[in-house]
């Protein structure tokens, strides 16, 4: 009797495909994300969590740019992404917060108020759309660049300084630009790469209403 293993040619597995790894990548970046936190906690060594968060780091690079590729950008799948990123910058910053808590107040002022810009992105987003945005702007992707050089140089050499102060400034420019798009956005649209591509979706929007109207 045949069964799929024998429909399917050899080199498809019926459990992993190509155009399952940007999936496996966000699911990485979920395991990995807790495991950080519990380093922090129970002082696997700094090796260790440098080691872990550069995987997911580069997961979430490679999980963008692979979907892109085969063509397998969903919205499910790039707002499963978005949540790995929160899941992951949470467990750093509560990791961080853990271990080096002078570092932090150091630069209270701005990471405070990215903080605090980040609560009202979540309201103005679940109050218009009923969920996060998930645009994966350049300013974003500048934003986890110096989140990451940051992370290195905290966990890895102490430092905190101008890395940690750059988080907050850059944070503060990227949550503003996102909150305006979501206030220009007239439905939920992912992949908008700046404030720029979003005014002229709405152009588009409205030219298309236009259209109808006729």
């Amino acid at each position: 009797m045949s069964n799929t293993a024998e429909i399917l040619p050899k080199h498809q597995h019926p459990l992993l495909t190509l155009h399952s790894i940007p999936a496996a990548l966000v699911a990485l970046r979920f395991l990995i994300a807790p495991l950080l936190l519990l380093e922090a906690f129970y002082g696997f060594g700094r090796v260790w969590f440098m080691t872990g968060f550069a995987i997911a780091f580069l997961s979430d690079i490679f999980d963008g740019v692979i979907d892109r590729r085969l063509g397998v950008s969903t919205a499910s799948l790039r707002r499963a992404d978005s949540w790995a990123d929160v899941c992951l910058y949470l467990c750093v910053s509560a990791a961080a917060w853990r271990l080096y808590p002078d570092e932090i107040m150091a630069c209270w002022l701005p990471l405070s108020l990215v903080v605090a810009l980040q609560g009202v992105w979540w309201v103005v987003n679940l109050l218009k759309y009923g969920q996060p945005a998930s645009y994966h702007t350049y300013s974003a992707k500048l934003w986890g660049l110096i989140l990451f050089v940051a992370t290195i140089a905290l966990f890895g050499f102490d430092y905190g300084g101008i890395t940690l102060m750059l988080v907050g400034i850059v944070g503060i420019v990227h949550t503003v630009e996102e909150i305006a798009m979501t206030l220009i956005l007239p439905t939920w649209t992912h992949d908008v790469l700046s404030i720029v591509h979003a005014l002229q979706l709405r152009r588009e929007f409205r030219n298309l209403l236009v259209y109808l109207d006729k």
